[in-house]
């Protein structure tokens, strides 16, 4: 390849990370901006009892995770099936247009059926960024992408906090519809992954979504990458998105905001990200780097359910904490991402981190399980000990993927 050349694929590669970047922070913004005005929102429309905003507000993220797993799959095929580009568009299309019908909403059951569609097309977004960044960039560098990506987007956490807060949660939901469109015309000028043509010119099956269910060795595989991730989706869908409930727990000295609990803990979840993508860098291992912040989250998790009467100065520390201690987000999706041939490549790194946000349906199940039998505190440690002995092993039985070559095929016969 001559300079020109190289330079053209080094300029066609950054502006790859950049939209997969700030796609990333729309879909955050997107997916989390319930979180944020769950109880403004709910409240507004009629639901005032403390309780009924718990289980309601409950039912429609749980609503919404339903979307996610369903679009999670829905994309993941369709990338493999005809290119990770239309992934990109087909499910920025559909979330921008529920977050602007979102902002209309006055009843739960219409509440919970927009953050449904909402949901599915939040799913692509992610997996399609990342197969394409790896795919894209060397072997020995593609780790920096992906960690660039993740830090970037997960600012769209601290975006929705400010919104929601300024503006109000309709006009929150806008902007977010908004963003999706703007972000849309910036993703005309993307290019598809060479990995991907080099597949689709062959007779190999492509996004077979059965075949990961179809071999032991590989169903247990994908087992595996989704377990090592539910440590972090507990965290920022229980412990935070519950916040002021563990404040009345906890005997905190005032209501404790989890709009804010969500802004600190993606601004830690951030910052963890680029320690944990630089240090898997350094010592090429995602493993070890996964592990290393899975033992750290539990202390963090520790150091929250035993800070009785904090304050609220106390709780937005403690949650930048727990969200640096879980900011393994981006290492995690590429180890999936690189566990996985071109022909089920995208199919895997969009079901896996959809299926993680997702698993806070059987995790809420579990939590309330819990919290009704030994109380909401003692709930919040067995809930996080058992995610992360089973995040654990899970970690054990998957192989070092650093620096692997991802231009092979699957086997799906």
């Amino acid at each position: 390849m001559n300079d020109a050349a190289q330079a053209k694929a080094n300029r066609n590669v950054i502006f790859l990370v950049i939209v997969a970047s700030l796609g990333y922070f729309v879909d955050i913004y997107d997916l989390l901006i319930f979180s944020i005005v769950r109880v403004k929102s709910l409240t507004d429309i009629g639901i005032v009892d403390k309780a009924d905003i718990t289980s309601k507000g409950t039912f429609i993220i749980n609503v919404q995770m339903f979307g996610l797993l369903l679009g999670g799959i829905l994309w993941g095929i369709i990338g493999d099936k005809l290119g990770r580009i239309k992934v990109l568009f087909g499910s920025i299309i559909l979330y921008s247009a529920a977050n602007f019908i979102n902002s209309y909403v006055y009843d739960v059951n219409t509440y919970a059926l927009v953050r449904f569609f909402a949901g599915v097309g939040l799913a692509g977004e992610l997996g399609a960024g990342i197969t394409l960044v790896s795919e894209t960039m060397s072997k020995e560098r593609r780790g920096y992408g992906t960690m660039i990506v993740a830090v970037v987007g997960l600012f769209g956490a601290v975006m929705a906090n400010i919104v929601a807060k300024d503006f109000g949660w309709r006009p929150a939901y806008r902007v977010g519809g908004g963003l999706g469109a703007l972000l849309l015309l910036l993703r005309v000028g993307t290019f598809e992954s060479g990995m991907y043509k080099n597949a689709e010119n062959t007779e190999v099956s492509r996004g077979n979504f059965l075949s990961l269910f179809t071999n032991g060795k590989r169903l247990l595989k994908y087992l595996y990458c989704i377990l090592i991730g539910a440590p972090l989706w507990y965290v920022v869908g229980v412990l935070v998105t519950q916040s002021q409930e563990f404040g009345v727990a906890l005997k905190a000295k005032e209501v404790l905001n989890a709009g804010d609990g969500i802004l600190y803990t993606y601004i830690g979840i951030s910052v963890g990200d680029l320690v944990a993508g630089i240090l898997a860098q350094v010592t090429k291992s995602r493993k070890l780097t996964m592990l290393l912040f899975l033992v750290v989250s539990v202390g963090c998790v520790v150091y929250y359910l035993t800070s009785t009467g904090m304050d609220s100065s106390k709780f937005i520390k403690i949650c930048f904490l727990m969200g640096c201690s879980v900011g393994y987000w981006a290492t995690f999706v590429t180890i999936a991402s690189e566990q996985f041939g071109t022909n089920l490549r995208a199919t895997v790194t969009t079901t896996v981190p959809n299926f993680v946000r997702g698993a806070l349906i059987p995790i809420n199940g579990a939590f309330a399980f819990f919290k009704g039998h030994y109380g909401m505190v003692s709930a919040g440690y067995i809930m996080m000990i058992l995610l992360t002995v089973i995040s654990l092993f899970s970690l054990s039985q998957l192989k070092e993927t650093f620096g692997k070559d991802l231009n092979y095929m699957e086997e799906t016969l």
